[in-house]
């Protein structure tokens, strides 16, 4: 089981969290579907629930941040050093700051950014809560991509914002898709381009959990009341599906090829 006890290196995605309407029925939701043990945090914490696979923090389950009407979404999280200096290097590079960093308890500290096309994200720097301690394992989160139809901006975007390098791996003009990686690093994530993509939507981040049988997980999905925006299909990696949970969030599944 991939496991992890310190921070993040700067610029990998590192933590995962939805914000939603009902955070009560979120976490039945998500135990009945991915296995969470959903815990209550402090009530410093404003009713943020933490999700733990195998008795490490794997994602977070909290209420909209805003009293202004919001869609449920998850958020990607990526590692900071320095969250103020990010900061500055997101409004630099053509983003927007949408929620100026702030501490957390005493756990980290953190600011929420739309990219040039208003695709948000998460930056977190880490104290007593380092982000994922679990991951690439079934139940956790596994991996992280940019859905845009501003392929080219983006990355020059995120390359001056956090140093990536960039590595085209899609099957040719029809499906760009390109993984990023910190310098000298093993790719982290990807971004797509949805210039082609019949009936797209904003740009947005797209988490993905690895899960044991997505036929049998997505088939338990639609009964919970979610419904399948794509597959299950087979892919170049495994076998994937992207849901749209009952109370709105997007967010993908994926059993992954077995390697021997």
């Amino acid at each position: 089981m991939p496991t992890r006890d310190t921070a993040w290196p700067p610029g990998t995605p590192c933590w995962v969290d939805c914000s939603v309407d009902d955070p009560a029925a979120a976490r039945a939701y998500y135990h009945r579907l991915l296995g969470w043990d959903v815990q209550d945090s402090p009530p410093a914490a404003g009713g943020y629930l933490m999700a733990m696979v195998n008795g490490r923090p794997a994602a977070g389950i909290g209420p909209k941040m805003s009293a202004a009407p919001m869609p449920s979404v998850w958020t990607t999280y990526f590692a900071a050093d320095d969250a103020d200096a990010v900061a500055a290097a997101v409004g630099a590079a053509g983003g927007m700051v949408l929620m100026p960093p702030f501490d957390v308890l005493d756990v980290g500290r953190m600011f929420i950014a739309a990219d040039p096309a208003g695709a948000m994200f998460g930056v977190w720097q880490a104290r007593a809560h380092h982000g994922a301690e679990v991951y690439n394992e079934n139940g956790a989160w596994c991996w992280n991509d940019l859905h845009t139809s501003q392929y080219e901006v983006a990355k020059e975007f995120y390359g001056k914002v956090f140093g990536w390098t960039f590595t085209e791996v899609g099957q040719g003009p029809d499906f760009p898709y390109a993984t990023f990686a910190n310098p000298g690093g093993d790719p982290v994530g990807g971004i797509s381009d949805t210039t082609n993509h019949p009936g797209q939507t904003p740009p947005f981040w797209l988490t993905w959990f690895q899960v044991a049988d997505i036929d049998d997980l997505m088939a338990e999905a639609v009964n919970a009341g979610s419904t399948e925006l794509m597959g299950p299909e087979d892919g170049p990696f495994g076998r994937m599906g992207i849901l749209r949970a009952p109370q709105g969030e997007v967010f993908g599944v994926i059993t992954l090829t077995a390697r021997g």
